[in-house]
Formats: structure tokens, sequence, C-alpha cells
């Protein structure tokens, strides 16, 4: 199934009362790849999971955005997660909403990167 724009507006929509997709600066700035590849091999899903966690969570300072290829297509999907503490940026690959679990555990929660998910980690699992 192709991700729309529209599409991208009905999450938005849907998860309104806890997100909102801003310019600007929060604790926490979560990126989903949405480009052709990535909406492919599970974008979608991933954006669902994201706003899952943040909703079930109630987090405030975490801003949602999506972008195009992240120039990983064989590791699809991706997210790329933002800190403004220590102003560093971590992309994760193969993600799964199980992983994104695990990533806002970890990472957006406890500001510890999950090595072994992120690009170049230690196999990725």
């Amino acid at each position: 199934m192709k991700l729309m724009i529209e599409d991208l507006a009905k999450i938005r929509e849907q998860y309104r009362h806890t997100f909102a997709v801003r310019q600007g600066t929060g604790r926490v700035r979560i990126t989903v790849h949405t480009g052709e590849c990535g909406i492919k091999a599970g974008a979608r899903g991933i954006m669902s999971a994201v706003m899952g966690e943040i909703e079930s969570r109630r987090l405030h300072d975490v801003i949602v955005t999506n972008a195009g290829c992240s120039g990983q297509c064989d590791q699809e999907p991706v997210i790329s997660v933002e800190t403004t503490s220590g102003l560093t940026m971590t992309r994760y690959i193969h993600m799964t909403p199980d992983k994104v679990k695990r990533v806002f555990d970890s990472h957006v929660m406890r500001g510890e990167v999950v090595q072994n998910l992120a690009a170049g980690g230690d196999k990725n699992r």
C-alpha cells in the first residue's frame, strides 16, 4: 500500500491530542523516512508504532516528522532519533513495531542508544 500525504494527515489527526508536527525543538525529534523504498518496506506501520508509543506514554516533548529516502534503501524502514541535549542523531534500521518500542524504552526515555538496532550496530537485531 502506497503512503500518501493524505494518509499522514489522517494519522496526525488521529493522534492530534498528543502529537504536533511543528517547527522548533523538543527533547527528542524522531524522523520516519517515508521515501518510496521506505513505504514499500513498511514505513506506514512504523509511523503508527511511533505514534502509538507517544500516545501510550503520554509524551509531549517528542516531535515527529517524516522525510524522504534516507539513502539506506536496503535497510528500510529507517527512523532517525535526535536528542537536543546531546545534539546527536542516530539512525535505526530494519525497524519493526517491536524495535520501535525498544528504541522508546532506551533511547527516547533514557537517552541510551540501542546499539544493536542502529546503523553500523552489532548485527542490527
